[in-house]
């Protein structure tokens, strides 16, 4: 029987670029949208639903493992790596999680690929060319020796890897040592897997597929995409199945295409196989999909029309279907006669209209798999140096100097183009977006891509494009650690609570008094790495004198012992509490490391301020500890530059907004000193545009925490009028983040029952501007938000 659609899974918003499909009642998948998705049927016969959706932070997730379910997890783990460099883990269950268990840190660039081996070994692969195993959730070995990205990765046993890379080649090891290159794909290889007793596929940009033995002969070669090449899977009956950019997941028996599977979407970005044989897939559509062999777990008759008409209705360019004569083409008769292969393409005239249909071996019938649009005539062709090219831009580059020549072909790749054009005249990478904006205006009613994309510089393959708005809710207490080498950060088991929300029916939530804190950590990766970074500063000639002193090093070691056993579950603390001479020389290393190494120490304030409330307690303390805090951030040429942040500022000011929201706790004297106005002051004119979304939150709940602790303590005026300033600027700036906006709201509507109570109301004119920026605010789905406004609303 041929594959037909069995179950279509829409929850996610952006391109979905990876599924894994453990068993016949799990998928796994990861998207742009920044999260990944478990779904779960109880039965085959009851549709797939989402049962957990996982969010470690704001970027793109571009790969996605399970591992089986052990005492820890009984549901099992999820694995996802992205754009963020960092692997989590999170142990499947509640419908909505935000903290994974273990963070795996040590990438530096993009996590593109994962795979696990069957006794839940992980092996990464990142654009920063290199592949990391891990073994009990800690590296175990680097894998070095690529000259671009690893695209792909493959744990044949606990000890024996393969890796494919944009640098067309791919690599066997032992452990961390390189045993031998397989060299055969002309460009980019893009996905690996183990056929049994043979050896493995690989598949590549060259729209090819190879099948190798373990010693590097290649037993044959698939031929039939069109395109790139993206996925492979193996099927129970050992069949291979492969997805690429051809719109098509295509099935391979015995050396031979004996069925394509054309899909609605322009590229098909990840297959995967289950145990009973069912194919799924996930596309640029944001669509998984579900094909199945079985008759009795295809889907409706409806559905699968829907799904061909779908498909129909699509416009095809007609480079896609190669170059046409309109007045040479057959009429619909010709689609009487059978096709001679799978997926051989036919053009006939209908009418006006030019269709394109497509022979499906497997049902022994033409699909049409759309209408050919914007047909290039024979005429058109320009040459350049010897070559045929649909179109021969003209790019001035310099004032005074010749054009340079632009070479492009509607049939390919834009960022492909591009990235030649730039590399054949030593022009910098860093314009290639503006390349093929220019290529995209200029060829525009015959791309097929969306004009926002952005494709990786290492293939042009890859379009990562902006993230767009989720379906999925914001993270509220999202906790990302940084990177730290091969040490990594784990969640604690239980998340920062969330600002609970209101429903219709519940009782009113201001005042709500219950602050919301920063506390997870793994203390011993954090001083691993603070010790990592001080030895690296203690060998260099240069750095030496930056080194922890002695004297320094011993107060350190006891802040992260006390700190450890503050933050164990299973004992309680035998030192006394951190004091004013701890807060000291955590402010002295802050003020002369280098601030690509400061993180470890702003990470350790923010566990200080949390737990050691009194080790800044002293006359002026608090304002030099947070004085620190911002200089060690970057934060005045951040806030006064406007330009977007590097890596280490983004890290350093997500702990700086932690560190200051952990300061507002239960019993914190809001009223002493000039702490709490010397922070708003440093707060305002914040450069929202260019803050990350856990950045956002965080910035929130330092509004927040500080409503809290006004219920309870008086503070200045002027300290109130500064918190209000605050508090409209963000409602201002934030038009896509409800969490963001709601924790914001909740920290007005405290302030505003406080001063109420302390007969101190808003002026008229402070309650007409509140007024207007709430009738201003964005349209957000959750009914929580524009409860909170009303509560506001009847307190002014």
């Amino acid at each position: 029987m041929p594959y037909k659609l069995s179950a279509t899974l829409s929850a996610h918003s952006s391109d979905v670029r990876a599924v894994a499909s453990p068993t016949e009642s799990i998928i796994l998948s990861a998207s742009r949208d920044s999260t990944a998705i478990s779904w779960k049927r109880p039965s085959p016969s009851v549709p797939f639903t989402p049962s957990s959706i996982l969010r470690a932070g704001s970027k793109f997730v571009n790969a996605v493992q399970y591992i089986f379910p052990s005492p820890e997890a009984p549901q099992g783990y999820a694995v996802v790596g992205g754009q963020d460099t960092v692997v989590n883990i999170f142990a499947l269950g509640p419908a909505q999680k935000e903290d994974p268990e273990y963070s795996l840190v040590g990438h530096t660039d993009n996590v593109c690929t994962l795979n696990i081996s069957q006794s839940g070994t992980i092996i990464s692969g990142s654009w920063d060319k290199t592949a990391k195993v891990w073994k009990q959730f800690q590296l175990a070995y680097d894998l070095k020796g690529h000259q671009q990205a690893v695209w792909a990765v493959l744990a044949i046993d606990d000890e024996q890897f393969l890796t494919a890379s944009a640098d067309k080649t791919i690599k066997y090891w032992v452990q961390h040592k390189m045993m031998r290159t397989f060299k055969g794909h002309k460009d980019a290889v893009r996905g690996l897997t183990l056929i049994p007793d043979i050896g493995f596929a690989s598949c590549s940009n060259d729209s090819e597929i190879k099948v190798w033995t373990m010693q590097g002969d290649v037993v044959y070669t698939l031929s039939g995409h069109t395109s790139f090449v993206y996925s492979l899977s193996v099927l129970p009956n050992g069949g291979i199945v492969s997805g690429g950019e051809d719109r098509s997941v295509r099935v391979w028996r015995d050396g031979e295409c004996v069925q394509m599977i054309v899909h609605p979407a322009i590229s098909v970005w990840a297959v995967s196989t289950m145990p009973n044989g069912d194919i799924v897939s996930g596309c640029s559509d944001g669509i998984v999909r579900v094909f199945s062999e079985s008759q009795d777990r295809w889907a409706s008759t409806a559905e699968l029309k829907a799904l061909e008409d779908h498909i129909a209705n699509q416009a095809l360019p007609s480079q896609q279907v190669g170059d046409i004569k309109k007045t040479d083409l057959p009429g619909p008769d010709a689609l009487l006669h059978p096709g001679k292969k799978p997926g051989e393409v036919k053009m006939i005239k209908n009418g006006d209209l030019v269709e394109a249909h497509q022979w499906d071996s497997a049902t022994s019938n033409w699909q049409k798999i759309g209408d050919v649009v914007d047909a290039v005539g024979s005429g058109r062709k320009q040459l350049f140096n010897g070559k045929e090219y649909d179109y021969v831009f003209d790019v001035d580059v310099q004032e005074g100097a010749p054009p340079l020549k632009l070479p492009f072909n509607v049939s390919e790749n834009p960022y492909v183009a591009a990235q030649r054009f730039l590399e054949q005249n030593d022009l910098s990478t860093n314009y290639i977006d503006e390349v093929v904006k220019f290529i995209e205006k200029n060829t525009s009613g015959v791309n097929l891509g969306a004009s926002n994309e952005y494709v990786d510089p290492y293939t042009g393959a890859s379009r990562y494009q902006a993230a767009a708005t989720s379906a999925v809710p914001a993270p509220s207490t999202a906790y990302m650690d940084p990177f730290t080498g091969a040490a990594r950060y784990s969640g604690a088991p239980v998340p920062t609570p969330p600002v609970p929300s209101v429903s219709p029916s519940a009782p009113k939530i201001i005042p709500y008094a219950k602050f919301v804190s920063f506390k997870q950590a793994n203390v011993s990766a954090m001083q691993t790495k603070l010790y990592q970074f001080d030895e690296a500063l203690r060998n260099e000639i240069s750095t030496a004198t930056l080194a922890i002193y002695p004297e320094e090093l011993e107060t350190i070691e006891e802040a992260f012992t006390y700190l450890s056993q503050v933050t164990s579950t299973t004992s309680e603390p035998s030192l006394p509490p951190l004091s004013g001479s701890h807060a000291g020389v955590i402010i002295q290393i802050l003020e002369r490391w280098p601030a690509s190494q400061r993180f470890p120490m702003m990470d350790l304030c923010r566990l200080v301020a949390a737990y050691c409330a009194d080790a800044s307690a002293a006359p002026g303390g608090r304002e030099r500890f947070l004085a620190s805090l911002f200089k060690a951030s970057d934060w005045t040429e951040v806030r006064s530059h406007g330009k977007a942040m590097s890596k280490a500022q983004e890290t350093n000011i997500l702990l700086l907004f932690r560190t200051v929201a952990n300061c507002f706790q239960e019993g914190t004297p809001v009223e002493e000193g000039q702490w709490v106005a010397q922070v708003f002051e440093l707060l305002s004119h914040t450069p929202y545009e260019h803050l990350t979304k856990v950045q956002r939150v965080a910035l929130a709940t330092i509004l927040f925490n500080f409503s809290c602790a006004y219920l309870t303590t008086s503070v200045a005026r002027d300290v109130v009028n500064q918190h209000i300033g605050l508090v409209l600027q963000l409602l201002r700036s934030n038009t896509d983040d409800a969490e963001v906006t709601y924790r914001t709201l909740v920290a007005l509507g405290n302030v505003v029952y406080a001063g109420n109570l302390r007969g101190i109301s808003l002026d008229s004119a402070q309650s007409a501007e509140l007024q207007t920026v709430m009738s201003g605010l964005p349209t957000f789905p959750d009914d929580r938000i524009r409860n909170v406004v009303s509560e506001i609303k009847a307190l002014l």
